[in-house]
């Protein structure tokens, strides 16, 4: 049986295609989020003009932001680009762009560059507000849902396993008619944050079977490569017996694996994912304004999806155009509000941020200005 969640992201969305998202955006009266985190989306009169570009598993997020805040701020326009984790940073430490969506966090190399665009080593904004599952999807028919362990899933994205019917995969899924159909890997063509975290993943959790270091660039040779999300579920979708990895919220009707957590299977879900953020320790030594996370990979407890994604918006807190800064100060702060995380759930099927999160992230949103 097909999840209902899956189904309901199927029938969701503002048509983007992977083409650059825009909106005019502005409103009237602009008003800081209440204190501790605002349940409400703020109203604006900003005007600027900001462009961002990144990761394409923010896209049905992103197209509900823009939408969202475009109701709110008429007078501003807001442009995002889906071109990737990597390319967004690219773009973000170069200078031409004004906010950055990537699935890791900035790197030993890019974040010099970063700080450096920003004016100072703590002007440099890194929040995690997209969190989602990360679904290993598959094209089998008769067959919608399926269980494997990380050694199972290492094994078959490393090519050791290379039919339907192994016997590793059936002693898993007892019951389940599995044809002798061929496994074809489909992974990222493009350096990919999605990449990055499920590599991760299977380097915490199945090192033995997985020998590869975590890395935004495929490790494995063969298989079939796709640019983008996109790229991955139309390839899945195309080929019998295909099976990749990308974000759930475009997931759509392609079946999915529920993983291996300690005892027992978890489906991949936004609660499941937002449980391992919630618990994983913060990233040290990055700036005041840096608040990424260590994720568990390994974690054992019930009802945790440890293959999940956390996507960080990236900016500055000084931006030389004060209509800039205004922008991006005003549209960070409906992405974080409570209104702006249930718009973007509404359409992309994402784990909301909590509200201890939102009131840690504001004070960051609130020093976004012009330089001085």
């Amino acid at each position: 049986m097909r999840h209902g969640s899956r189904a309901r992201l199927a029938a969701v969305g503002v048509a983007a295609s992977g083409a650059l998202l825009l909106a005019g955006c502005g409103a009237a009266n602009e008003t800081a989020p209440p204190a501790g985190g605002g349940d409400s989306a703020p109203t604006s009169d900003v005007a600027g003009t900001i462009a961002g570009a990144g990761a394409t598993s923010q896209q049905a997020a992103m197209e509900a932001w823009i939408a969202g805040f475009t109701s709110i701020a008429p007078d501003a326009t807001v442009n995002y680009d889906p071109t990737g984790s990597g390319a967004g940073r690219t773009q973000f430490t170069a200078g031409a762009v004004q906010f950055a969506g990537s699935d890791s966090l900035l790197d030993e190399e890019e974040l010099p560059a970063a700080q450096q665009i920003c004016g100072g080593p703590d002007n440099v904004v890194q929040m995690p507000l997209y969190i989602s599952p990360i679904a290993v999807v598959f094209n089998l028919e008769g067959v919608d849902n399926i269980q494997m362990s990380p050694a199972t899933i290492a094994k078959v994205f490393n090519r050791q396993i290379t039919t339907w019917n192994d016997p590793a995969i059936a002693a898993e899924n007892p019951g389940v008619q599995l044809p002798a159909t061929a496994i074809t890997p489909v992974n990222r063509a493009d350096e990919s944050g999605t990449t990055e975290n499920f590599t991760e993943y299977l380097a915490a959790t199945a090192a033995a079977d997985w020998p590869h270091e975590p890395d935004g660039n495929w490790p494995v040779q063969g298989g079939e490569a796709a640019q983008g999300t996109s790229g991955v579920v139309g390839a899945v979708q195309a080929g019998q017996g295909a099976i990749g990895y990308a974000d759930l919220s475009q997931a759509g009707e392609l079946g999915t694996v529920d993983v291996q957590v300690g005892d027992g299977y978890v489906d991949p879900t936004p609660e499941a994912a937002a449980a391992v953020v919630e618990s994983s320790p913060r990233v040290e030594g990055q700036g005041q304004y840096n608040f990424g996370v260590e994720l568990a990979r390994d974690s054992t407890t019930a009802g945790t999806y440890p293959v999940v994604l956390v996507s960080y918006t990236i900016a500055c807190t000084q931006y030389s155009d004060p209509a800039q800064a205004d922008a991006v100060r005003a549209f960070l702060s409906y992405m974080a509000s409570e209104e702006g995380q249930s718009a973007a759930s509404a359409n992309a099927g994402n784990a909301p941020i909590s509200a201890s999160q939102r009131s840690t992230f504001q004070p960051a949103i609130d020093a976004i200005a012009a330089a001085g």
